[in-house]
């Protein structure tokens, strides 16, 4: 921790995260500046109800959150009485952030739209490669047969996006760039003409969105309402040599209609993200040659995290300066129930 300036004005803070996690988004400048703006107190918090968090967050006025946060329930919150933000360095709050907040007027930030940028990158290279079936065919392969593994060509094809959230979003403006050619058809039950005007998306219906793309890349937020909303009736719908790339949450796909895709040989996959995680050992999609799976690296990693970190620190500084326009990650509780 950087030592504390006595300076009254600076909010006292409390940094509530997976120790490790700290050491990596606060390296020394980050961790100078953070100094700057808030008067950071106590060893790192992990457990919120031990005696010894409870009488340092009795005077927080401010939590600098990231991975390993728990809920902040109205319990907790109660033993942090003058708490007046919680800046979040990671991504989605929904774990943690509960009615309660709001109704105490506390300010949430998130770091959500720093951390979609790298599951941006990640999305847009799988597809590219996917179209090629690069990560698929065999090694030193000496001619790809078109019939035996699909049209072998990224010219001309068509992507389908299920969910149009921030990330949903960058891949269809990202795309394009790399991929002129590129149908774009997607599925979001709260997208409209008006507010995807310009992202050059076609709205559909999610049957046929999986009917028509070559890659369906899921970009839905994890709520009951979309477990397992691909399915076995929408893995049937794809055509032959398709490829299903899950980067969001694993509860969004059917693994065991996949398995049964994947295992004929009709579908390709590539997952980021399953259910569960990690798969145990000797999963069937583990072993299959036409799907890859990667231990959920598509999101910030190493020095991606300190993108998030400095969002959540100008965001910060936003609100300490009484500029709450220019808090670019502000959370506001009716986006919870849409958001990832």
């Amino acid at each position: 921790m950087v030592p504390s300036d006595p300076t009254p004005a600076r909010p006292r803070a409390v940094a509530v995260m997976i120790p490790q996690f700290f050491g990596e988004h606060f390296d020394e400048p980050r961790l100078r500046r953070l100094g700057e703006l808030v008067d950071l107190v106590g060893p790192v918090i992990t457990d919120l109800d031990a005696p010894s968090a409870r009488e340092v967050l009795a005077d927080a006025e401010v939590i600098v959150s990231s991975w390993g946060v728990s809920a902040l329930t109205p319990e907790r919150l109660a033993a942090m009485p003058r708490l007046r933000a919680v800046v979040h360095c990671a991504g989605t709050v929904r774990f943690f952030a509960t009615p309660e907040l709001w109704d105490r007027g506390i300010v949430v930030t998130s770091a959500a739209a720093a951390n979609a940028v790298p599951v941006v990158e990640y999305t847009v290279a799988m597809i590219v490669l996917a179209l090629k079936k690069a990560l698929f065919l065999p090694p030193h392969h000496a001619q790809a047969d078109d019939h035996a593994w699909g049209d072998i060509s990224a010219y001309q094809r068509t992507v389908g996006i299920v969910g149009l959230s921030s990330i949903g979003r960058g891949v269809a403006e990202a795309l394009p760039r790399l991929l002129p050619s590129t149908t774009l058809v997607a599925y979001d039950p709260f997208a409209t003409p008006e507010n995807t005007r310009g992202l050059g998306v076609e709205l559909a219906e999610l049957d046929e969105v999986c009917r028509r793309a070559d890659v369906l890349s899921i970009h839905a937020p994890d709520l009951p309402s979309t477990s397992h909303m691909i399915g076995a009736p929408q893995l049937a719908l794809m055509h032959d040599k398709a490829t299903v790339l899950n980067t969001a949450r694993g509860r969004l796909l059917d693994h065991d209609a996949l398995v049964a895709e994947c295992a004929s040989g009709r579908l390709d996959a590539i997952l980021d993200v399953t259910d569960p995680e990690p798969l145990p050992h000797g999963h069937p999609l583990l072993s299959l040659p036409n799907v890859v799976v990667t231990p959920h690296i598509a999101g910030s990693r190493g020095t991606e995290l300190h993108r998030m970190t400095d969002m959540a620190l100008g965001d910060l500084a936003a609100w300490l300066d009484g500029r709450p326009d220019d808090m670019t990650g502000r959370v506001h509780p009716g986006t919870l129930g849409t958001s990832a």
